[in-house]
């Protein structure tokens, strides 16, 4: 499921936003924008995932969607959901042609703007 994810997130950058993505496995300190999304997989396990991004990449795809130089805080976090929803959207349809445990996702909720410190749990 990650790895569609993580296709996804690549597919959006690239196909988008017109920017190559680098993909690292540390934590910023930095203030983010922070939406997640539940997904229900085929195989009856229970997901949660994150889409994190800076206030400088969410103005950059207010800009692309909406035409924006500068969106006011409820825009990009309004941004944000929609990025999560194409990006998590786009992951479900990858694992369904892949047929790699599909699931079903939820709606996007916003969590918070602030440094991206929830911890992750391992299921059982």
């Amino acid at each position: 499921m990650l790895k569609t994810i993580i296709e996804a997130s690549q597919n959006f950058c690239i196909h988008q936003i017109r920017v190559s993505p680098i993909l690292e496995d540390t934590l910023h300190k930095e203030k983010t924008l922070i939406a997640y999304i539940d997904l229900d997989a085929d195989d009856g396990k229970k997901y949660r995932a994150y889409i994190a991004s800076s206030t400088a990449f969410m103005q950059r795809v207010s800009k692309l969607f909406l035409e924006e130089d500068e969106s006011d805080e409820e825009t990009l976090i309004d941004m944000t959901l929609e990025t999560a929803n194409l990006i998590i959207g786009s992951a479900k349809v990858i694992a369904e042609e892949a047929n790699k445990n599909p699931y079903t996702i939820g709606t996007p909720h916003f969590e918070k703007y602030d440094i991206f410190d929830l911890i992750l749990m391992k299921q059982s």
